[in-house]
């Protein structure tokens, strides 16, 4: 079963904040599901985002919404180097359902679903994010309205789950999605083959493959790939060799693994690694 979380506000406030500069390893960064909505803000770095069905990367630190009892993982999990977010837990009636926070309203619905923000709007509501962990409650109520209205009036943003999931989901689906990304977690360094994993799902390969691609909205040997690439994007920053890192990842061949690291980057290998070095030379 996917665990429930049991949260209290901060003190004479409505409003839970967790603001966290850590080495990822210090947390477990569970599965799980709570009542209250979610904002988490990761300031930067490379790391994963799993709500609900959907699981992708993030490159420069995220910004993302997560409805009630929607279940997600810590954005910890895979990260670089110091991670650091703000999470700010909040209930739904903290906004009244009146004319004035329309806007505001209809972007809690599209939260059922998990919001994905692009980097630009997270850039910009960056100031907000440092400042609200220190405000009084009473504003920090308010700051927190200003963000949600802010991020109302954004259509730069991605829905990460087609669906909107339901509590009975819970148990079937979401332990049979748990067991093929642990598989994945474990395995992806080898070959992998698609008929063994439908088979840890108690399913044929026809129904497997059309079970992934809807609950998923991508093929298993793309969301293989991709995971593969974004563990070799965290090994190439590593200082790991392009080859070695191809290995390493699944990769039988070396071209094989520069045409998919471009598909999914829109960069080589060797460019990627080479901006990540020439970053942490400018810090």
């Amino acid at each position: 079963m996917i665990p429930l979380e049991r949260i209290s506000p901060d003190p004479a406030s409505s409003i839970k904040i967790l603001y966290h500069h850590v080495m990822p390893e210090v947390f477990l960064w569970n599965y799980h599901y709570h009542p209250e909505f979610e904002l988490v803000f990761v300031f930067d770095g490379i790391g994963r985002r799993h709500v609900g069905n959907h699981v992708s990367y993030y490159e420069n630190g995220d910004l993302v919404l997560i409805g009630s009892n929607l279940p997600h993982s810590g954005f910890g999990y895979g990260a670089l180097g110091k991670h650091e977010e703000l999470v700010i837990q909040f209930k739904r009636e903290l906004v009244p359902e009146i004319a004035e926070f329309e806007i505001v309203n209809q972007l809690l619905k599209k939260a059922q679903y998990g919001v994905s923000f692009s980097n630009s709007i997270k850039k910009r509501l960056e100031g907000d994010f440092r400042k609200i962990k220190s405000l009084e409650p009473f504003e920090r109520y308010i700051c927190l309205l200003n963000i949600l209205k802010k991020l109302a009036i954004e259509s730069e943003y991605q829905i990460l789950n087609s669906t909107q999931y339901q509590t009975s989901d819970f148990t079937k689906d979401q332990n049979r999605v748990l067991k093929i990304f642990q598989f994945v977690e474990k395995n992806y360094s080898n070959d992998i083959n698609t008929l063994e994993v439908a088979e840890l799902s108690n399913l044929t390969l026809p129904a497997f493959c059309n079970y992934f691609k809807k609950n998923l909205g991508v093929s298993f040997t793309d969301f293989l790939n991709e995971y593969r690439i974004n563990q070799a994007c965290i090994q190439l920053t590593e200082g790991q060799s392009v080859s070695n890192v191809a290995f390493l990842c699944g990769f039988n061949s070396l071209s094989y693994f520069s045409r998919t690291f471009k598909h999914f980057k829109n960069i080589s290998p060797s460019e990627f690694q080479n901006k990540v070095f020439e970053k942490k030379e400018r810090r």
